[in-house]
Parts: structure tokens; sequence; C-alpha cells
């Protein structure tokens, strides 16, 4: 397995998709799956249903995993 050169709370720009260009820093890491969550990137909405915490329901934003070869580290 190769070494994964990530880390929570590294400045990475992105190099691939809709995103491309944009520097962020990086939230979550998954090196078994090659993939890192950036902050802000690859956002999709999820359709949230009525709870008592949350009475009219709507829509919520997450970011997806993005794969690591189509990030690279940007020094701070």
């Amino acid at each position: 397995m190769a070494k994964f050169n990530f880390k929570k709370g590294d400045t990475v720009e992105v190099l691939a998709g809709d995103d491309k260009g944009t520097k962020a820093e990086i939230l979550a890491v998954f090196p078994k799956k090659n993939k890192v969550i950036v902050q802000g990137v690859k956002t999709v909405k999820k359709t949230v249903k009525p709870t008592e915490e949350n009475p009219k329901g709507g829509f919520q934003t997450k970011e997806m995993p993005v794969d690591a070869s189509n990030v690279r580290k940007v020094e701070a």
C-alpha cells in the first residue's frame, strides 16, 4: 500500500472536477479508500424529513469524498 500524504487540517488545491483550482482545508481522510473530504468541495444537497428538532425539514448540504489523486498539498 502506498504512503498516504494527507492529514486533517492540511490546505490543499483541487486539481480536477467542477471545483478545480479551489484551495481549502481537509476535514477528514480515508487512507484505505484513498479519499479525502475537502471543505466546500463536491457539495451535495440532501433532503431532510421534518423532525421534532427541525419541524420544517428541507435541505442539508454536505461534502462528499474526493479521490486523493485529485488534490495537491499547498503550503499555507
